[in-house]
């Protein structure tokens, strides 16, 4: 969201007729972030000096290398307004894909922490009551009863290891996602990063940035971004892009037809953001019907196990009924 605003914000000043100056001091006093009033602040101050300011903007270190690139090119070209314009739609296209996706995970997350709440409770304090009464009266549990408080028991004695195990595994989870083997995940993470890539390629093109510099900016934007820097090294060689993606092999065939149209056509930047906007149209689709699938599975198995509970709960009740009767 930082990336945005300063984008939207410098530019807007920068049309409006303020000197870059005044605009950076406009940004510093308007953050209600004292950190983000304190960047812009010392790039104020680096402009001040004399310095361009994407050369303040690289010293500092907190922005992206690409915004750096994409300012300068704008800084060279005499466009820094529109440069900024086109880059503030970039990141906001990458908010608003990285919103959509945590959505789409949102509510099975909370299936799961419901229904875990709900058999935690039912674990920790009903069970062991119904194990006092039964021992009292000398009666057997039932086996959905026993099996309950076999796992419970279990979970009792090594919760602390499988807490720190849990989180562990949520951690690698997190910082390793790309390389975990999810086949139903794999395509979707695909497509999110084509999306990223080829609209933030098509944007540097836009402002005047060679390809493969652009390559270069554009890789940190995919987890895999080796495959990026290959097609780098190859259009460097001498190949056209669409080549150069094709002899690659990590790229479908209608990605290379579309990006080899484009250039036949001489509108490569205008086939990267179609080939992006594809892309993300496509993944659109897929995590509306993983959503879709998602949401029957976790009622399906949220409920199986509140269920088998709920019954090792009751069949006691129902056998100290028969019992005192």
């Amino acid at each position: 969201e930082g990336h945005v605003f300063f984008c939207k914000s410098l530019a807007s000043y920068l049309k409006g007729g303020l000197t870059l100056t005044d605009a950076l001091k406009l940004l510093s006093r308007q953050s209600p972030d004292r950190a983000v009033a304190a960047v812009y602040g010392e790039l104020l101050e680096s402009v001040q000096a004399g310095r361009k300011v994407s050369a303040g903007m690289r010293d500092l270190g907190v922005f992206r290398e690409g915004l750096v690139g994409i300012v300068e090119s704008g800084e060279n070209g005499g466009a820094l307004p529109t440069v900024l314009d086109k880059a503030a739609s970039l990141y906001r296209l990458e908010l608003s894909l990285r919103r959509k996706v945590r959505g789409a995970l949102t509510y099975p997350l909370v299936m799961l922490l419901v229904g875990g709440a709900v058999v935690t409770f039912l674990l920790s304090y009903v069970v062991p009551k119904m194990t006092a009464l039964f021992a009292e009266i000398g009666q057997t549990l039932p086996l959905p009863t026993r099996i309950l408080l076999a796992i419970s028991g279990f979970a009792r004695e090594w919760f602390l290891p499988l807490a720190l195990a849990g989180a562990l595994l949520g951690f690698l989870f997190r910082r390793r996602l790309a390389r975990i083997p999810v086949p139903f995940l794999r395509g979707l993470q695909e497509r999110i990063a084509l999306s990223l890539v080829f609209s933030h390629l098509a944007t540097l093109c836009d402002a005047g940035i060679p390809l493969v510099q652009g390559l270069q900016l554009a890789a940190s934007m995919d987890r895999n971004s080796e495959r990026w820097r290959t097609v780098a090294d190859l259009v460097k060689g001498g190949l056209r892009f669409a080549a150069a993606l094709e002899k690659s092999g990590a790229f479908a065939e209608e990605v290379v037809y579309m990006v080899r149209v484009g250039e036949m056509g001489g509108e490569l930047a205008e086939a990267l953001r179609r080939t992006g906007e594809n892309a993300w149209e496509i993944a659109e689709e897929q995590m509306e019907r993983l959503t879709n699938l998602l949401e029957p599975i976790m009622v399906v198995v949220m409920g199986g196990m509140v269920g088998f509970v709920v019954v090792a709960v009751l069949l006691p009740i129902f056998d100290i009924s028969t019992f005192v009767k």
